[in-house]
Order: structure tokens, then C-alpha cells, then sequence
């Protein structure tokens, strides 16, 4: 029977860790046995340099001549894909800053490139707030750039960009970005025409809890109404670097990131996985996260920019076998997939 908000706020505010994390654990089993997803992948972060500068975000830079400003050219992208290729990527996790100079058709050649050179590899690509930012770049509706993006090779949409959707917390913590209604429209339009996507939340700085379910209520009313959505994937705010971390100071508890991934399964019933991104909980976080409610975690990654730059001291990447063995000795079945959830292997 599906909980309401008010009972998803119970659960995180008054049920005990471990059995909350029970609880969550017994509706992961019940989709997917003992099985825990994995995929061979390559983020591709192409640029740092962006038209905003959210609070929370250490990654970006306004100006073009900044020190640490970088944006690589299509040859530098297709010899990191190459190599991704090479190592047995199987997902191309594509996403940067909204630069202010390059137009619509350069995100366009660089999909129909990669997609014409490494035809076995899914293309998971670009953040509703990108794909906004091309809408007003080509003066064109978001679902024909979507249509456009779509015939040059995006297989699906990674799920960045949500932080959290409700209005008033997301204006203070990034009021220039497009609003939480834009970010569910892009998402909407992609589900209606067949491109699957993910969906993230930042959580762990100045919000509330009741803004963590208000946003997880957005998300599963969504997919009630146009599903496409594949993952769940809550994002653990650093603050080091960026000015909300500043006012922070610290990060999320243990205790914090387990209760929000187990809510969030228990909640979200009409979500496939939930997603312990390692990159951001930290590997002995995720592989508790693997015990109370997530289903998935990530892939091997090979290099990761944007968390980085917060401060994050997780590996820049990951090898398949080190993967496979950190699942296995949590007693749990490693499931190799791709970026649409198609298993390539299931190890023992």
C-alpha cells in the first residue's frame, strides 16, 4: 500500500535506523532479490565554464579566462570516449556546464560523432538544465530539441540538474536555474516520447526534510503520469568550495544518507532503483546503502570532475573487478547492466 508524505516523515523522523533500513531493504529484495546493478561507464564533464554560478556548486566558472576554466574540444572528448571504449565502457555519462558561446548544433555534432564512432555504447546525456539552455540557445521548443537530440544518438537523460524541486528551497540555494516545473517539464517531454531518464536530489545543506519528500512526492507523482524515470539517485551536498558551504559546514551524516535512501525506497514505489552514488556517499556509506533500500551503484565512473571539485576524497574511478568484488563480499550478486537497464552479466 503506498505511504503518504506525512508517513514517509514518520519513517525518517521517528523509526529506528535499523528498522527503517529493514523495512526498505525487504522492498529492494522483493524487486530484485539479492541482485545489486552496476555499469561499466566514463563521465565525460566537457566544460567547467557556465552561465550561472549556483551556491552549492564548486564545479563552474563564470569566466571563460578563469585559471581553472577548461572546455574541451570534440577531439579531446572522443579520446576520452575512445579510451572508455577500449576499457569495456558500455555508458557515456555526458554532462558540463551551460557555456555561453557554443550553439545548439555543437551539442548535436558531438552526440551524431560519438554515436557514428562507438556504436555499442549508450549515450546518457545532458541535464534538464541543459537541455533548457539549448532551447534558448536555438529558440526552439524543449520537445523538438529533445526530438533533435534524440536523432543524433541520446539514448537517455542522466537526471542532474533537480536539486531539489520545491519552489521556495530552490530558490535559495540556486534561484537563477531553471525552475522545478521547467525540470519536471524536460523530463516529461522525454518520458513522452520514449527517452528514458533518472532523477537526482541534493539534500544534506540548509533544507528541511519536509523539502526531501516534497520533492520525492514530485518526482513519484510524475512517474505515475508519464513513466520513464529509471533511478533515484540522492546526492550528498560537500561543502567545501562553494559558498552554501560555507554557511553549512559540514555534510550529511551516515545516519542521514541511510535514512534518505531507505525513505526514498519505501516512498517512491513507482521507481525501479534507487541509486547509492559512491562517488558522493563515500564506498562504506554506499555498501551499507546496498542493505537498506538501494539497488544500484553507479558504475566504475574512470573519471568524475564535478564532486571533485567539492572536495569529495572518494577514487576518481573504479575497475569492473573491484566493483563486482565489493558487492560480493556484502554477500549480494553483482549485475552488470547498460544505461537502459539491459543486463550484460550476472556474476556468481
Amino acid at each position: 500500500m503506498r505511504i503518504s508524505e506525512q508517513e514517509a516523515l514518520d519513517l525518517f523522523l521517528k523509526t529506528p535506523l535499523d528498522e527503517l533500513c529493514a523495512m526498505a531493504n525487504a522492498k529492494k529484495e522483493a524487486r530484485h532479490g539479492k541482485n545489486v546493478f552496476w555499469v561499466n561507464n566514463r563521465q565525460i564533464n566537457y566544460t567547467n565554464v557556465c552561465v550561472l554560478k549556483c551556491s552549492f556548486c564548486s564545479f563552474s566558472k563564470i569566466k571563460k579566462t578563469d585559471s581553472n576554466a577548461y572546455d574541451w574540444t570534440l577531439e579531446e572528448i572522443i579520446a576520452k570516449a575512445r579510451a572508455a571504449v577500449q576499457s569495456g565502457a558500455k555508458e557515456l555519462h555526458i554532462v558540463g556546464g551551460l557555456h555561453p558561446d557554443h550553439p545548439f548544433e555543437y551539442y548535436l555534432n558531438m552526440l551524431a560523432t560519438l554515436r557514428k564512432m562507438f556504436t555499442g555504447v549508450n549515450l546518457k546525456a545532458f541535464t534538464a538544465v541543459e537541455i533548457c539552455h539549448f532551447a534558448k540557445l536555438a529558440g526552439r521548443h524543449v520537445r523538438d530539441v529533445l526530438q533533435d537530440l534524440k536523432n543524433a544518438g541520446l539514448d537517455a537523460l542522466p537526471g542532474g540538474g533537480a536539486e531539489l524541486l520545491g519552489e521556495e528551497i530552490r530558490h535559495k540555494i540556486c534561484g537563477k536555474k531553471e525552475t522545478g516545473a521547467e525540470w519536471l517539464e524536460v523530463h516529461k517531454e522525454a518520458h513522452l516520447m520514449g527517452i528514458p531518464t533518472n532523477a537526482t536530489m541534493l539534500f544534506g545543506h540548509i533544507e528541511k526534510i519536509e523539502d526531501r519528500i516534497e520533492h520525492m512526492s514530485l518526482l513519484r507523482k510524475l512517474q505515475d503520469e508519464a513513466p520513464g524515470f529509471f533511478a533515484f539517485i540522492p546526492l550528498v551536498f560537500h561543502p567545501e568550495n562553494n559558498p552554501l558551504g560555507h554557511k553549512v559546514g559540514h555534510k550529511a551524516s551516515e545516519e542521514d544518507v541511510l535514512r534518505t535512501i531507505a525513505v526514498s525506497r519505501l516512498f517512491m514505489d513507482n521507481f525501479p532503483h534507487i541509486k547509492a552514488y559512491w562517488i558522493q556517499t563515500g564506498i562504506p556509506t554506499a555498501l551499507k546503502a546496498i542493505h537498506a533500500g538501494a539497488s544500484d551503484l553507479d558504475g566504475t565512473i574512470m573519471e568524475e570532475k564535478i564532486t571533485h571539485a567539492a572536495g569529495a576524497d572518494t577514487w576518481v574511478g573504479m575497475s569492473p573487478e573491484k566493483m563486482r568484488g565489493l558487492i560480493q563480499n556484502e554477500g549480494l550478486i553483482p549485475v552488470e547492466r547498460d544505461a537502459l537497464y539491459d543486463v550484460i552479466s550476472v556474476s556468481p
